[in-house]
């Protein structure tokens, strides 16, 4: 569940005037809007989470000669696009971590012989975080470089969506930035849907749900009864908070809402209120500069909260500079998502996930981030699915294993997730989260992600789903 605005860009609104920043601020918290509140947790059966084998997407030889069987194929390639909106509005390195992730994967998966005989190229592009951009790039990697498929996406505005459902290209793994996964046959988001995804509207007839786990989680875990939640005074970061509100008290929290000026923020004032009210958690929606400033007004007022709630987009090494104004707030810093810490190599997919950064990406030793390590998931899905088809490979083929009612966990690295269409929600869910707290005495002093639950496949609530309308 996502539960702050994008954060990822430590100048996040650096504009040359007070008009433009509050543009570039409309962009991250419209991409909040949409972003927060969809992929929370995971709503499955108990049998989604029995063990099982996972095909392999190691090295292989083709037993015959492969044929060229669908677009973007050849007998020794396959060609797969990734989009990323590097250059958007809101930072370079907001959206840039799925694509890192995707290329460790891709690259490690060559260097083992690739599959079937046939090695993975990647074509990338970026959008400049903008819908034309962004159809630009999708009609340059259909029309011009005949993509087989779209791999680990992370853009600010999927408005080639629908030209890539009209292709049938296969998008698996993209990051739910937007609506765009809830609502196009075609598209497979990192952590599935359950939504009929006809193409006709978003969700169920234009409404998605919002579970109520990540609350319940603090409730129990902390004890948690009272939260502060801070937002700008601007239509989608107060739309958010809104909502972050309603599930907070439908967890029976009392919550104090507290609403700052975007160009001059009183965080002061903020940290007042929320010692006045005893406040035990913070909740937030707002950009990375925003959350830095307001950490620096709680320490500087001494005032410390249980927990102050981040999501799975910030949970980054980034916290240790982002927030070296302030350490006590960065030591009650928790993040919670739908896949596993990038940083618990306990786990050997995160293992495999590191050793190949580290190999290939070594410069980003300090920038890791669980954005990355689903980037790198998205990669491992799309190569089981090719996996599957053996060297008769075609997108139908791909589809059908995306499309299976078994779900997928990424060997391990998300939660279990499908795309079998099911009736609105019309009751309590059992969802399960992955949660972890920054610790400045972790990883031998240099501080680090430690996880926090013994599962994240037992880590599981039965809670409400409360409608919204994005």
């Amino acid at each position: 569940m996502r539960l702050t605005a994008p954060r990822r860009s430590p100048a996040a609104l650096r504009a040359p005037t007070a008009q433009t920043a509050l543009t570039a601020a409309a962009l991250a918290l419209a991409v909040l809007a949409t972003l927060a509140l969809t992929g929370c947790g995971t709503r499955l059966p108990d049998t989604a989470f029995t063990a099982r084998a996972h095909p392999g997407a190691g090295a292989g030889t083709a037993t015959g000669t492969n044929p060229a069987s669908d677009t973007g194929v050849t007998p020794d390639e396959i060609r797969v696009g990734v989009v990323t909106s590097l250059t958007s509005p809101v930072g370079s390195d907001v959206f840039s971590g799925p694509r890192y992730g995707a290329q460790a994967f891709f690259q490690a998966l060559n260097d083992r012989g690739g599959l079937h005989g046939r090695t993975v190229r990647l074509v990338t592009c970026d959008d400049g975080g903008s819908g034309i951009g962004n159809q630009d790039c999708v009609h340059r990697l259909i029309d011009q470089e005949h993509v087989f498929a779209f791999a680990s996406g992370s853009v600010l505005d999927y408005a080639g969506a629908p030209y890539v459902s009209a292709r049938a290209v296969p998008d698996v793994g993209g990051q739910p930035i937007g609506t765009a996964y809830d609502r196009w046959p075609h598209l497979y988001g990192i952590y599935g849907s359950a939504a009929p995804r006809d193409g006709r509207a978003v969700g169920w007839n234009g409404t998605l749900y919002q579970s109520t786990e990540v609350f319940r989680f603090f409730k129990q875990r902390l004890g948690a009864t009272t939260a502060a939640v801070v937002a700008y005074n601007q239509a989608d970061s107060a739309r958010y908070a809104g909502q972050v509100k309603a599930g907070l008290e439908a967890e029976g929290y009392r919550v104090l809402l507290q609403t700052v000026d975007f160009a001059l923020p009183n965080f002061q004032a903020v940290a007042a209120a929320v010692r006045a009210d005893g406040s035990q958690l913070l909740f937030d929606a707002m950009d990375t500069r925003g959350n830095a400033a307001l950490c620096r007004a709680l320490d500087e007022a001494g005032v410390r909260v249980a927990a102050k709630v981040t999501n799975v987009q910030n949970w980054s090494e980034s916290v240790r500079t982002d927030y070296a104004a302030s350490p006590n707030c960065r030591n009650a810093l928790w993040a919670t998502s739908s896949s596993q810490n990038y940083e618990d190599e306990r786990q050997p997919a995160v293992h495999e996930f590191r050793t190949a950064m580290a190999r290939y990406f070594p410069d980003r030793a300090g920038q890791l981030s669980a954005w990355e390590l689903e980037g790198w998931a998205g990669a491992q899905w799309l190569a089981d699915a090719v996996d599957s088809c053996g060297a008769a490979l075609t997108r139908a083929c791909v589809e059908a294993f995306l499309n299976r009612a078994e779900p997928y966990d990424a060997h391990g690295l998300i939660l279990p997730a499908s795309f079998v269409p099911q009736p609105p929600p019309t009751g309590p869910t059992r969802a399960c989260l992955d949660a972890a707290r920054w610790q400045d005495s972790a990883a031998d002093g240099r501080g680090g992600w430690v996880t926090q639950v013994p599962s994240m496949t037992t880590t599981c609530f039965e809670v409400p789903q409360l409608p919204y309308h994005p």
